[in-house]
């Protein structure tokens, strides 16, 4: 019997390598190579030429009617936005995060509240104990709902328990990283199982309709590969944010091949759970930081959804022989290029001066158009002159200075008239005429420097 083959994985990235190393040569990652059992399989190339038979494959027409499965409502309506209407039947879901920020919380209600409409629901819990998932179930006061619960771990069990009766309209499995499987000799919760247990899980939601969620974490010091390994694996990838400080979470759709990406779903974590949050533009705006100097507000789009957050800015003389240049909530590298355009080509010398930037509310900002309210936020700090309580502020500033164009400005203009504002600072490649309809009177600029002249006027 030949002796089996190994090989080291990379945890992160799952590059194979022929023998150890500190750190892996396709990602960078240290310390993530781990040994593993290779399985040799033959590539069905292979086969098909040594004569292994296989089944005629059967083809469409591009006009053939296809029916649109009806989509399950959760009941949580922030959910249902993130997943583009509902669960769809048959989907893999893969819902990522770190550890402790709602995952299973969420999942629980979402599992109680479409139990209770009569649809069959099981939960697998890996990590935690049926007593404690019982114990969340009654602080979240939804023990009394009809859902399935186990603590199986092992693949094989699972989808034979699933087919032994008719299939579940869903399926949570808390954790992917817990799951294992005899066939492969490897621990839980590397490369290998992950991508077998999952693998075998997906076919199963195929071939049944029954939609699959999967919960996986990433822990902090990396040993655990995390949810990026089956991400192309599955029909959706949603990650949970937030700060732990803050009560805030934030759902975000990565990927989605029922809906679109780059949606968000806001909820406030509690006592008695997560609640949606139906405003997120009221709670990320502070109206007791606005009216004061180095404050602006952002209109800007996550997804679909309209937003309205509050950018912090403080500039303050160094006393370092390098200044300190901190952000929270938006990327590091755009705000040294947006401090770089302020000097070279508004004149504005920040050069000796540490420089603050911060998102209120633990949101993270992906959007250049958060260009022009943080440079409104951190001009209003070093000249001392507050910015207008009632303006909303978005565009895109180039190196050039100039300020460019961003989309969904109608949308962006009639969210800040919903929350009271009376004025916007856009970019001035938008006609005016087009915007009469949201009530707000635009000003646009064209170029940096109008905003760092106005900044620069004496109050009154």
């Amino acid at each position: 019997m030949a002796k089996p083959s190994k090989a080291y994985v990379c945890q992160s990235c799952g590059a194979v390598a022929a023998r150890w190393s500190g750190k892996c040569a396709a990602c960078g990652e240290w310390n993530s190579l781990i040994e593993e059992a290779s399985t040799p399989t033959q590539s069905p190339a292979l086969v098909a030429i040594k004569g292994g038979k296989g089944r005629q494959a059967q083809f469409e027409t591009l006009d053939a009617k296809t029916e649109d499965a009806p989509r399950l409502k959760t009941g949580i309506a922030e959910l249902d936005r993130v997943l583009g209407g509902g669960l769809v039947p048959g989907a893999a879901v893969l819902v990522g995060g770190d550890p402790g920020i709602g995952k299973s919380t969420l999942l629980l209600q979402a599992a109680a509240e479409l139990a209770t409409d009569g649809a069959s629901v099981i939960y697998l819990s890996g990590e935690e104990a049926t007593a404690q998932v019982r114990m969340r179930a009654g602080r979240l006061g939804v023990a009394g709902a009809p859902v399935a619960l186990g603590t199986e771990t092992n693949v094989a069990n699972i989808i034979a328990t699933l087919s032994s009766g008719p299939p579940p309209a869903l399926v949570i499995i808390d954790s992917v990283q817990t799951l294992w499987s005899e066939g492969i000799e490897s621990a839980p919760g590397t490369i290998s199982q992950l991508r077998g247990c999952s693998a075998a899980l997906i076919s199963y939601a195929k071939a049944s309709g029954t939609t699959l969620i999967l919960v996986g974490h990433v822990t902090k010091d990396g040993q655990i590969a995390g949810p990026k390994v089956i991400e192309h694996m599955v029909d959706t990838v949603l990650y949970f944010e937030g700060l732990s400080g803050h009560q805030f979470r934030i759902l975000r759709s990565v990927k989605n091949r029922f809906g679109p990406t780059d949606e968000i779903g806001v909820f406030e974590m509690r006592l008695e759970g997560l609640r949606e949050v139906e405003n997120p533009s009221a709670l990320f705006l502070n109206d007791a930081d606005r009216g004061s100097p180095g404050t602006a507000v952002f209109a800007g789009m996550e997804g679909t959804r309209p937003i309205l957050v509050e950018i912090q800015g403080l500039v303050a003389q160094s006393v370092l022989g390098t200044p300190r240049r901190a952000v929270v909530g938006w990327d590091q590298n755009r705000l040294s290029m947006l401090l770089a355009v302020l000097e070279a080509r508004c004149g504005v010398r920040l050069g000796g001066h540490d420089v603050y930037l911060n998102v209120a509310g633990g949101l993270r900002l992906n959007e250049p158009a958060a260009d022009l309210a943080a440079a409104a936020a951190l001009l209003s700090s070093f000249t001392g002159r507050a910015a207008p309580e009632d303006t909303v502020y978005f565009g895109e500033v180039s190196l050039t200075g100039a300020v460019r164009a961003v989309g969904h400005t109608d949308q962006r203009l009639k969210e800040s008239a919903k929350l009271g504002f009376v004025q916007a600072v856009a970019p001035a490649s938008k006609g005016p005429a087009e915007h009469d309809a949201a009530g707000i009177v635009l000003n646009p600029v064209s170029q940096l420097e109008e905003l760092v002249t106005w900044f620069a006027l004496p109050e009154g």
